[in-house]
């Protein structure tokens, strides 16, 4: 379509333009300085937790009202807030950041400057994502629903530190791979609402199945935390629970149990199962020397 002599594109871009554009994008992302590339970073954490919020408080007390299925789709398309607003708002998530290595494989960004972005990254999304945990905790917003919110959140964190090692591996490569498919779908793009309907599927098909994210579980696990270790006995009284009942919720259990090896299958999901596999079938050929 052209409007005065300007030609312009309203069709979505087909795969092997996506792939150019996902190397280029990478490019872009990888050569930030530090403190735009902590500071975006810091903002996605924090987006994931608002979304991680809001999931929580849309299952509370849906538990035996709502078939099980039902109430994890729900779970799963409320929580695709958090991606639509890192895409859509602009930020720097580690996880859809993992397809940088297609960048990286046609050599456009060196290994050095790869480990840089996803270190920042991280560590920025670690900020956000506590900062959003503990904001929400001094609010009180647990307390909501007498206390069924709370309730929902310590479930929550409960069950994701008691993962096997292995099958927290596994649940994190399931999960990057459908999240850095909705990052890869979002290259297609031509709108806004393009980018919204690329997220919502594969985003609430992974948090529906219980496919593990890192970066929400760095919200998620420590809202339970901190609700474990620091609400008032007033709310215990109101679920009928102790913090006995979550002996196992800790912030060891949190790092080493979870964390780490969701950690690990993220990379693996995201930047093997599809940014490896993306590049070698459009880009392999056009690798930089040197």
């Amino acid at each position: 379509m052209a409007s005065n002599g300007i030609e312009f594109q309203i069709d979505a871009l087909i795969p092997a333009e996506m792939a150019a554009k996902a190397q280029e994008v990478g490019a872009r992302k990888a050569a930030l300085g530090f403190w735009t590339m902590f500071a975006l970073a810091v903002l996605a954490g924090a987006f994931i937790g608002l979304g991680a919020n809001f999931s929580t408080t849309a299952i509370a007390g849906a538990s035996g009202v709502l078939p099980y299925g039902v109430t994890r789709v729900l779970f799963g398309l409320v929580f695709c807030l958090g991606l639509i607003l890192v895409v859509v708002g602009g930020a720097e998530l580690f996880t859809g950041n993992n397809l940088i290595v297609m960048a990286w494989a046609s050599g456009r960004v060196s290994t050095g400057a790869l480990l840089r972005s996803w270190g920042i990254v991280y560590l920025g999304n670690f900020a956000g994502a506590l900062a959003t945990a503990a904001i929400v905790f001094i609010s009180r917003q647990y307390a909501a629903g007498a206390g069924s919110v709370g309730l929902t959140a310590l479930t929550i964190a409960k069950s994701k530190v008691e993962l096997d090692f292995i099958q927290a591996i596994a649940l994190g490569m399931l999960c990057n791979a459908l999240v850095c498919l909705a990052i890869w779908l979002c290259y297609s793009a031509r709108s806004t609402v393009d980018k919204i309907l690329s997220i919502l599927f594969p985003i609430t098909a992974f948090v529906a199945a219980g496919f593990e994210h890192s970066i929400a579980n760095m919200y998620f696990i420590p809202m339970g935390l901190l609700i474990k270790d620091f609400a008032p006995s007033s709310f215990w009284t109101a679920i009928q629970k102790t913090p006995a009942d979550y002996a196992s919720l800790t912030w060891g259990s949190f790092l080493l149990k979870n964390l780490l090896p969701v950690t690990i299958g993220n990379i693996i999901g995201g930047a093997l199962m599809v940014g490896v596999v993306y590049w070698f079938i459009y880009l392999r050929g056009q690798r930089v020397a040197g």
